[in-house]
């Protein structure tokens, strides 16, 4: 009878709380708000320039999604986001366009760029420039040294053009995987994480290789090889050809004790092999000829440390 009882009472208190719920008067105004920042003048040069003729998205603002929480991330600087913007349009975008064409552009450059303020570090001391990922988009360091660097072509190389076009390169190997002949020009070089070390930190073009980075494995091999070519004079590719030679005592390329003709050159063979291989792949895949490339890069470059191309204009 007490078991009836209280279970009675308990139903009650039950259908008494649906009750008084059913009373409370229930707001047609979501409680969550949706954050809606107005466009900003960049924002509609960014849609005019990028994602209308390429599709291409440039994310100038924080977002802590895009940040590598491995590491202390800040925003980038709205001024010079504007102005690496425009550096990638004109250096990079519309240098391949130029020299490959629009379809080969829009197939292919990766359709996400994230801006991040400061470089990353790993915990050898090397520096990160930037990341590509799923070969869609690739993340952008450094940003707010952008105005330290926009005049210096080298430094501008270095610090933000290199990597852009070094992760293009990655991004179109997920498309279309490099030719296997490339890794064996140099089979015994790669070093992974050893190529920050002192031992290989100078000298690497005597090996075959055009940076210190190309030691790590195959695959960033070929990156730099593409990368370093393109953004190169004539003059600055065969200073690292002269690197790669082996010379004597007075500086003239070593001879063969025997036969007193000049001695093999590993060092020089190998970076013509591998640049043969890298013009190669371009062409008979996407029919892409990689001095076209280069000249219209160097050519689009100059002018922007030169300031004769305009940098800030929103119009």
């Amino acid at each position: 009878m007490k078991n009836n009882i209280l279970a009675l009472s308990l139903l009650a208190a039950v259908a008494t709380g649906f009750t008084a719920c059913s009373d409370d008067a229930l707001s047609s105004e979501s409680v969550i708000k949706s954050s809606k920042t107005a466009d900003t003048a960049f924002d509609k040069w960014l849609y005019k320039n990028f994602v209308v003729p390429y599709n291409i998205q440039i994310q100038w603002r924080y977002e802590d999604n895009e940040s590598d929480m491995s590491y202390y991330d800040v925003p980038a600087d709205s001024a010079q986001s504007v102005e690496l913007a425009h550096i990638i349009k004109y250096t990079c975008v519309e240098a391949y366009t130029e020299a490959a064409g629009i379809d080969f552009t829009r197939r292919y450059f990766p359709k996400l760029f994230s801006f991040l303020g400061e470089f990353e570090y790993e915990n050898s001391g090397s520096q990160k420039l930037g990341t590509a990922e799923g070969g869609k988009k690739i993340r952008l360091l450094g940003v707010n040294y952008i105005d330290k660097y926009k005049t210096n072509r080298p430094l501008l190389d270095e610090y933000f053009l290199k990597t852009i076009h070094h992760e293009f390169v990655h991004i179109v190997n997920q498309t279309k995987d490099y030719p296997r002949d490339f890794g064996k020009v140099t089979p015994n070089g790669y070093v992974n994480d050893s190529w920050s070390s002192e031992t290989y930190g100078e000298g690497f073009e005597k090996r075959g290789f055009v940076s210190a980075y190309s030691q790590k494995e195959e695959r960033e091999d070929f990156a730099e090889m593409v990368s370093t070519y393109i953004i190169s004079t004539p003059a600055q590719w065969n200073a690292i050809i002269k690197k790669a030679t082996l010379v004597d005592a007075n500086g003239d390329p070593i001879k063969d004790q025997g036969t007193g003709k000049p001695a093999p050159q590993p060092g020089v063979e190998a970076l013509e092999k591998k640049l043969e291989i890298c013009k190669r792949y371009y062409k008979e895949t996407f029919n892409v000829d990689l001095d076209k490339v280069r000249d219209a890069v160097i050519r689009r470059e100059n002018n922007v440390v030169s300031g004769s191309y305009n940098l800030t204009s929103l119009n």
